[in-house]
């Protein structure tokens, strides 16, 4: 696997210097200044490769470049955004880049309750708690039609968790839930929330379907003309929230997706942290029988506090939680040795450390959300040495 790092850019404070010592090749990172829509210039492209290749790396990822709002509702403006999104990926292509990291999760792309949950260690952790966010959801967010969505007894916990919080409580789950993913410039409160989810009135799981599959139907060809891997990211948390629809988050989620638009170009970012989150997910198979289909790696463990779907979680250590991650691992070299022997030339899959704990001095750095300096080198550090010890005297 190529071992790459995230990098929010110039503003990250861990630096391209720091990422080339964690031991990283490659940096997965977008131009995170350009709102979603508008094409991203040639130059822009240009000048955050250069930089990134003056530091003795390369950028071999990028993640995400965005699918506006209006091409998963299929709203009017669709047509153009789509044709915008083609036209970046047509600049990409020009700078070298090949691999496009998406996702199709519609307001909100990533939810956890809690951006700093103890840990028994003393290590500090992303955390998805049920209870928290039904009360969030139906007695802060106060979501019409919230209760129907709940079975009873969480209804219940959740009403009592929501009567026992101080304002302060109220407001720390409000940011965290709307913190939105690392690099977003764009700042929320719950009134752009409801407004946003009532643009989703109309938008069933069946109609988000059908609009990814004209987007791809539109993007796809462009991709493979350029010789481009496309691919999508699963849902995170992988099941409905707030009265809306999720389409990538099981096995057969994405055996829809790769069939749907048949190209070597439509693929799969293959994230173990949030298909882990879902214990009907079989991680190991799923690589084994959705390989040929995966151009990116978010290797990343959960611990499954419950067991349910939905269920309450939170972000382990990466040879920790609830995936059998060796495993997974083993299956990943497993497709790699099988492209290099059909002679495919993008044979060897980009990888990243995704997430980590805050551990030692991450605590004293103001990082992203789940992106410390040392809990992900310490993740990359245990990959790397699990995918040495897999592949040792193997030609793959």
């Amino acid at each position: 696997m190529r071992q790459s790092w995230r990098w929010f850019g110039p503003e990250d404070n861990v630096t391209l210097s720091e990422i080339r010592q964690a031991g990283a090749a490659g940096i997965v990172t977008a131009l995170y200044q350009i709102p979603p829509g508008e094409v991203w210039p040639r130059e822009e492209i240009r000048a955050r490769r250069e930089v990134i290749e003056a530091a003795g790396l390369t950028w071999d990822v990028v993640e995400s470049l965005p699918v506006s709002e209006a091409i998963r509702t299929g709203a009017p403006e669709s047509a153009k955004l789509i044709a915008n999104w083609a036209a970046s990926l047509e600049n990409l292509a020009a700078e070298g880049l090949s691999v496009i990291c998406y996702n199709f999760m519609p307001v909100l792309d990533w939810i956890r309750t809690n951006l700093a949950a103890p840990m028994p260690s003393g290590a500090t952790a992303l955390r998805f708690d049920l209870i928290d966010f039904a009360a969030f959801d139906m007695f802060v967010l106060d979501r019409e039609g919230a209760v129907a969505d709940y079975p009873n007894n969480i209804v219940a916990a959740a009403r009592s968790r929501a009567d026992s919080f101080t304002s302060e409580d109220r407001d720390r789950l409000t940011r965290n839930i709307l913190s939105g993913l690392p690099g977003t410039v764009e700042r929320w409160t719950p009134q752009t929330l409801r407004e946003r989810l009532g643009v989703y009135a109309e938008v069933d799981a069946e109609r988000l379907r059908a609009n990814l599959v004209t987007f791809l139907g539109k993007v796809v060809p462009t991709a493979e003309r350029l010789d481009m891997r496309l691919c999508c990211h699963p849902d995170d948390p992988p099941w409905p929230l707030l009265g809306l629809p999720r389409i990538m988050s099981t096995e057969a989620d994405f055996a829809s997706l790769v069939n749907a638009v048949p190209s070597p170009a439509n693929g799969i970012t293959f994230c173990t942290g949030s298909l882990g989150a879902r214990p009907d997910n079989d991680l190991p198979g799923m690589m084994e029988r959705l390989g040929r289909h995966v151009h990116f790696l978010h290797l990343r463990n959960v611990r499954l506090e419950d067991g349910t779907v939905p269920g309450s979680f939170h972000e382990d250590e990466h040879l920790g939680g609830s995936t059998d991650m060796i495993a997974v691992i083993k299956a990943v070299l497993e497709e790699q040795a099988r492209r290099r022997a059909e002679g495919r030339n993008d044979w060897q899959i980009p990888m990243r450390p995704d997430h980590g704990q805050n551990i030692l001095d991450d605590r004293h750095r103001a990082s992203a959300p789940g992106y410390p300096a040392i809990g992900r080198l310490k993740g990359l550090a245990e990959l790397r040495g699990a995918m040495m010890a897999l592949d040792h005297g193997s030609a793959a």
